[in-house]
């Protein structure tokens, strides 16, 4: 996953999204940057997330995401 892990470190590059086990707790995202995300995973891995899916929870980790490409049809 160090295709997602670059894209986290680009919106925010701030922070160490290797050491944080919940990105919206630990407030390394925002909503803005969710969206921003969003957009990135669909043109990186040829999907479209369903707006139903964007929500914080598919967020939190590097596991969470991943699981919201591969229910979004993309391959890792």
């Amino acid at each position: 996953m160090e295709k997602v892990l670059r894209m986290l470190e680009e919106i925010r590059p701030e922070f160490n999204f290797q050491n944080s086990s919940n990105f919206i707790q630990n407030g390394f995202l925002d909503s803005l940057d969710i969206i921003t995300l969003v957009s990135m995973l669909d043109e990186s891995f040829h999907i479209s997330i369903n707006g139903t899916d964007i929500v914080p929870e598919n967020f939190e980790d590097i596991e969470s995401i991943k699981k919201l490409i591969l229910k979004s049809g993309g391959t890792l």
